[in-house]
């Protein structure tokens, strides 16, 4: 994928790609799309949840990532549906999310706390690479430190997609 800032300073290399997705079919308008959104937001917090049942187990921080992950994942798709589009791809649902929930320089002065910002899609693909190397690697990987920064993000993250949708 490409670095994040990139499709926040190119739009049209955003919309290539986005256009990418939708031709492969990993993005589409449903009809149906609207009825996920609260699914999604409800998984969301589920897997949240099961982050905090984690936490007391020792050594199991591989997969509280895994779990940070899939509950920005799943706020994420929730957007994505509020729109009426479904996504099957990990980077189709965040450049949507991109190009559907983010804001120019200016506006984000005036909306920031309700607006998907650059800093919310680089902690997206630094989790994403995290939840990877963390189901796939054969090491333990993450310190309680690490974790309890990726659990407050995320939890910042679910919050301001919840309050998006709602508005």
């Amino acid at each position: 994928m490409t670095n994040i800032k990139e499709y926040f300073e190119n739009k049209e290399k955003l919309e290539v790609d986005l256009l990418f997705h939708i031709t492969k079919g990993n993005l589409s308008k449903e009809e149906f799309a609207k009825n996920l959104v609260k699914a999604h937001i409800e998984k969301a917090k589920h897997n949240l949840d099961l982050t905090a049942i984690l936490k007391d187990k020792p050594g199991f921080n591989d997969w509280i990532v895994i779990g940070l992950y899939y509950a920005l994942y799943h706020a994420s798709l929730a957007l994505v549906a509020n729109k009426g589009y479904i996504s099957k791809n990990h980077t189709a649902t965040w450049l949507f999310v991109i190009k559907n929930y983010s804001f120019n320089y200016e506006e984000l002065r005036l909306i920031e706390e309700l607006s998907i910002t650059k800093s919310d899609a680089e902690f997206y693909t630094t989790l994403k690479k995290e939840r990877h190397d963390a189901s796939y690697s054969t090491d333990i990987l993450f310190s309680n430190e690490k974790m309890n920064e990726f659990k407050s993000k995320t939890i910042d993250f679910l919050n301001k997609c919840e309050a998006i949708l709602e508005k």
